[in-house]
């Protein structure tokens, strides 16, 4: 249709304006086509065999075997120059970790890196005597102290105290300078306002230590740094690992066995403002637990439901399983605390998969008794499903276990994870729970063929590095793009010869 009065406009000369119009007008149309086909090339060459579209259909057999890798392997070696740290540091750092064991996990990592930004020795992070758990075990009572520091020995320097101070022949403590992090601290923080306290004082204290140093740097170095401490040098005491071994090994006696975070918990559920479903005297529990840990905020349950902010029932998460096509012979491990609700709720799930088991269950020692109070328990806990066939948080959201999990287990070489997709089911089991079940398995299939199922893909906020940390922390033996390319074989032997260089020069300008 002709645009009104256009010919008036330009008059006699329309026809000769018009051609050169249209010619200019192509002449743009190729360039950004030319661009667009460039771009197109140059991500693909970027991101190369990333899962670029999801699964057209699900087969429950091959879930069992690991994620397609797409050629990608697990690497959290430096790919550029990392010089060791320097002999003389500008003092030291000390963090106290809040939160829960994960929580911790996360906040460790962050600590060893802020010490690399501000070139500081880092004292062994101090763990919150976590409120929850009840447990004042500390980093010793649960990490392999000897094997972290010696992990991280290219990268920063690290004490188990601060030692005191030798001026003028008398020893003196060093007292730290006691600082509130800002959440999500940028780099600049620490390089400027932390470093310039640092100085000043010798020493100083981070409290507390949750989240505080943004997750997002532009820096494939730094957050390589991160995988390194959070997957190699947090390695848990020998009898944690021990014990969680002997588990994993009594539930691979009879095949293959799936892990679940059931996260139907007492904190979840006040937090997360979900209550219509229990009884009135479970509601009172549940909203005097909430005003006494949470800020206020206007909780309605069907609109929490809605937008996926509420935790699955453990009969939903039996659903989603028998949709996808998993039978009641399957053998699940379930990772949780005390059940809010308690038999009422966990019985349409057993009915649907009677074959359920926890630590208690599967390992009956008094070594489990022993090794599995507060944080030990927790831990024990992550390792089976690290180690397991595949794993299903039912809460993804601020679960910081199930977060470090995830994260883990796709470092770890694509294991198979099943993340339900809350928001988009809860409409299908809505509709369930008022008679309308024609086609529900259909509905849930669907939904869960639009998700991930461990395989490399693109971290989109709100996701977290710390339970997606590709592309910084894996690389390709055959990469297009030079950033992917796997650092050499011996880039621990390079890393080393560094070290031993610094440490020669040091000793030969002291004698």
């Amino acid at each position: 249709m002709r645009r009104a009065g256009f010919h008036r406009q330009h008059g006699r000369h329309a026809g000769g304006s018009g051609m050169k119009g249209m010619i200019v007008k192509l002449s743009l149309a190729a360039v950004v086509l030319l661009i667009c086909t460039l771009s197109l090339f140059f991500s693909s060459t970027g991101t190369s065999n990333v899962q670029s579209s999801y699964r057209s259909e699900i087969h429950v057999e091959e879930l069992w075997s690991n994620a397609d890798s797409g050629g990608w392997r697990p690497s959290s070696a430096p790919r550029t120059h990392w010089p060791p740290p320097p002999n003389e540091s500008n003092g030291y750092l000390r963090v106290r970790c809040n939160g829960g064991l994960n929580q911790q996990r996360s906040a460790i990592s962050n600590a060893v890196l802020a010490a690399r930004i501000m070139n500081a020795t880092l004292v062994l992070p101090e763990l919150d005597a976590n409120s929850f758990w009840h447990d004042d075990s500390g980093f010793y009572g649960i990490y392999d102290v000897e094997h972290f520091i010696k992990t991280l020995r290219y990268d920063v320097k690290i004490v188990e105290s601060i030692p005191e101070n030798q001026k003028n022949g008398k020893k003196k403590k060093i007292k730290a300078f006691q600082i509130r992090p800002p959440r999500d601290a940028p780099i600049s923080w620490y390089t400027n306002d932390a470093l310039k306290k640092m100085k000043e004082h010798g020493a100083i204290y981070l409290t507390p230590f949750s989240h505080r140093l943004a997750e997002e740097i532009d820096n494939p170095e730094y957050q390589r740094l991160r995988c390194r401490v959070n997957y190699h040098a947090l390695r848990f005491k020998p009898h944690i690992m021990k014990l969680s071994q002997s588990i994993v090994d009594k539930l691979r006696t009879q095949g293959p066995f799936m892990s679940i975070h059931l996260r139907f918990e007492m904190d979840m559920l006040a937090f997360a403002g979900c209550f219509d479903i229990f009884t009135p005297q479970e509601q009172k529990i549940l909203k005097k637990y909430r005003q006494e840990n949470f800020a206020p905020k206007r909780l309605v349950y069907n609109e929490r439901r809605a937008i996926g902010k509420c935790p699955l029932t453990p009969e939903e998460v039996g659903l989603i399983l028998r949709a996808l096509g998993f039978d009641n012979s399957t053998r699940i491990y379930l990772a949780a605390g005390e059940l809010f609700g308690g038999e009422r709720f966990m019985k349409p799930f057993r009915s649907l998969f009677p074959r359920l088991e926890n630590h208690s269950s599967v390992e009956h020692s008094e070594e489990l008794a022993e090794n599995t109070r507060g944080l030990a328990g927790s831990a024990v806990d992550y390792m089976v499903c690290l180690l397991s066939d595949i794993f299903m948080p039912t809460y993804d959201g601020p679960s910081n276990f199930a977060n470090n999990l995830l994260g883990h287990r796709l470092y770890y070489g694509f294991r198979t994870t099943i993340r339900p997709d809350r928001k988009s089911l809860a409409p299908i089991f809505t509709d369930r729970e008022n008679g309308r079940t024609a086609g529900f398995d259909e509905a849930v299939r669907k939904v869960m063929l639009r998700t991930n199922f461990g395989e490399p893909h693109k971290r989109v906020s709100p996701e977290s590095f710390y339970t997606n940390s590709w592309p910084e922390c894996f690389c390709q033996t055959s990469a297009k793009n030079p950033a992917d390319k796997c650092p050499p074989n011996d880039i621990l032997n390079i890393m080393n010869d560094e070290l031993e260089k610094t440490e020669t020069h040091a000793n030969s300008t002291i004698s």
